[in-house]
């Protein structure tokens, strides 16, 4: 049987939202390996809306974020208060700013982050039913917001010093990877590449991340890999 996978966005846009490319190719990735997809979103106002031409914020106007994320799910998106751990095999939270804006509020507040309730609520009850977690490129800054104090999961964001050093104050362990690396945590079942995190090429970023996806997707069929950046 196919596993579920939801892939938890935050809008639509690398600056506001969800970073496009990254998105995409986790949702390829997914499918190639044989899971039913399962967008979902939380509803409610994004942080702000940026122009994504000249790189500022756009003065009184004001985007929902599930709204926002079904430009990327062609309309098939779930609102995350909806979404029961039980109904998924796992998780996995593309990067762009909006992780760090409307998932937590990490890009303001650093390693005194907080998450949203509902995707603190998923997160931490997927993990407590031991069922996989992916993160791309800024995305484990919401994981170590969430888990951090937890479980001290494995992540990497790649080789940025000072993102690192806020995860670690979460309470999460950094590995530095390269752009077509991923960093395994196989004791918490957690899973990040650091894409856009480095300014790379398409083709490097979607090696990083089909590594990440076909780990999730193993882990959803209790494969087993060694715990590192590979």
């Amino acid at each position: 049987m196919s596993p579920k996978v939801g892939v938890l966005l935050s809008g639509c846009g690398f600056l506001d939202g969800t970073e496009i490319h990254e998105a995409v190719l986790t949702m390829l990735f997914l499918d190639r390996a044989g899971a039913e997809i399962v967008c979902i979103a939380p509803a409610g106002p994004q942080h702000h809306v940026m122009n994504h031409v000249t790189h500022k914020p756009v003065a009184k106007q004001q985007r929902d974020v599930l709204v926002e994320s079904a430009r990327i799910a062609r309309g098939k998106v779930r609102d995350l208060a909806t979404v029961q751990a039980s109904e998924l095999d796992a998780i996995v939270c593309p990067g762009g700013f909006g992780a760090v804006k409307n998932l937590c509020d990490f890009a303001v507040a650093g390693q005194a982050a907080v998450p949203h309730p509902e995707v603190a609520r998923l997160l931490r009850d997927l993990h407590a039913q031991q069922k996989p977690i992916g993160a791309v490129c800024i995305a484990p800054a919401l994981i170590a917001c969430v888990l951090g104090k937890t479980c001290a999961p494995h992540l990497t964001i790649g080789n940025d010093l000072c993102t690192a050093a806020a995860l670690s104050a979460m309470g999460a362990q950094h590995l530095t990877c390269t752009v077509q690396q991923f960093c395994a945590d196989e004791v918490n079942k957690i899973a990040s590449t650091p894409a856009y995190m480095f300014d790379a090429r398409i083709g490097d970023v979607a090696t990083g991340i089909e590594k990440m996806v076909r780990t999730v997707v193993g882990w959803c069929a209790a494969s087993k890999i060694v715990g590192a950046c590979i």
